[in-house]
């Protein structure tokens, strides 16, 4: 029998499978975009989109003609890039990886973002088996954030103990729930951990898990982009991607330098005291670097869904292209190290 949370995925794996099943037949699997141009679709810019707005408007005045356009979720996103409407995108893994898996032409690139999830509980909460049977906020059965929370309940909580897990939806919602007691734990990402660190009455609370060092090698957000496009441009996409690369560079080598992108394509996200806090927790957590992806990693993130019961089992070749990280890697490798700036 299905559990109320495997019929939630299987609906969203089937809503996503029809939606690529229908736009494969459509859009005849082009690439769209040109040798000189490309679209990059996101949803939603946060934190994790700054260096990519940076990079776009390094190939930007390199020459080539680069749109951004923002969709409203990241299946919409999906279909844009099966369609050819867009060439590249940022966001969740779970959704591209679905969409591979129905034969979506679509490759991981890049990562956007490392693993910034955490599990925060009250303060009177301070392990998982004290969670068993209290109300435990998540934005939707179907979100990354969730499937990491499930897995960690079961490898961490013992045999049996639950929480009572209730959709809230927004991180801002389920941290004011939080805060105020209505809930007991909740994941957030450090944004928004940060927020409620430097709110009152946000002191008492307690992290019960890093999922960066509870799943190792997981990487939730990723950067995805259409594969004919890939194959076809290849020197514009190289051109993205080392920018990406040498965005993550530079903030990992200086946090003001993050504290500058966020003033410049978030100015009303953050007070300067708060884009300091965040930029320094960021580049010591180690969370940007566009080409820390491995094969390893990759399909340790691959098993990780399809642990989850999100995705079928897929080998790296069929859902990554690397080189072009691997080529900006190399590159910028020597230089890097001739700036004292390190791997």
């Amino acid at each position: 029998m299905r559990t109320l949370a495997s019929q939630h995925r299987l609906k969203r794996r089937r809503a996503l499978g029809a939606i690529v099943s229908v736009t494969l037949l459509l859009a005849g699997c082009s690439g769209g975009g040109s040798d000189n141009s490309f679209t990059v679709a996101l949803i939603e810019p946060d934190i994790a989109a700054v260096p990519l707005l940076a990079a776009v408007d390094t190939v930007r005045e390199q020459g080539f003609d680069v749109k951004v356009e923002e969709a409203a979720e990241p299946e919409l996103a999906i279909e844009g890039l099966v369609r050819g409407d867009y060439q590249f995108s940022a966001e969740a893994t779970s959704p591209a990886l679905i969409a591979m898996s129905k034969g979506a032409p679509i490759r991981i690139v890049a990562d956007a973002i490392g693993n910034q999830w955490a599990v925060y509980g009250a303060q009177n909460r301070d392990s998982c088996d004290q969670l068993d049977g209290r109300p435990f906020g998540i934005f939707s059965e179907g979100s990354v954030a969730t499937a990491m929370v499930r897995q960690w309940v079961s490898e961490d909580c013992r045999a049996g103990s639950e929480p009572e897990y209730l959709t809230i939806g927004g991180s801002d919602a389920r941290a004011q729930a939080l805060l105020s007691g209505q809930i007991d734990a909740t994941a957030l990402e450090v944004t928004d951990a940060i927020t409620l660190e430097r709110a009152d009455g946000g002191k008492g609370l307690h992290r019960l898990a890093d999922f960066k060092e509870v799943f190792p090698g997981l990487h939730p957000q990723t950067v995805y982009a259409n594969e004919d496009y890939l194959g076809e441009h290849r020197k514009p996409s190289q051109a993205f991607i080392d920018a990406l690369v040498a965005e993550h560079r530079k903030i990992n080598a200086d946090p003001g330098y993050l504290v500058f992108l966020l003033n410049k394509y978030l100015p009303d996200a953050y007070d300067d005291a708060t884009a300091k806090v965040t930029s320094r927790r960021y580049v010591e957590a180690g969370l940007f670097d566009a080409a820390g992806l491995t094969p390893r990693s990759v399909q340790r993130t691959v098993d990780f869904f399809v642990d989850a019961g999100i995705v079928k089992r897929m080998p790296v070749e069929d859902v990554a292209d690397l080189s072009f990280v691997d080529r900006a890697a190399a590159e910028q490798e020597p230089a890097a190290q001739e700036r004292g700036e390190g791997s």
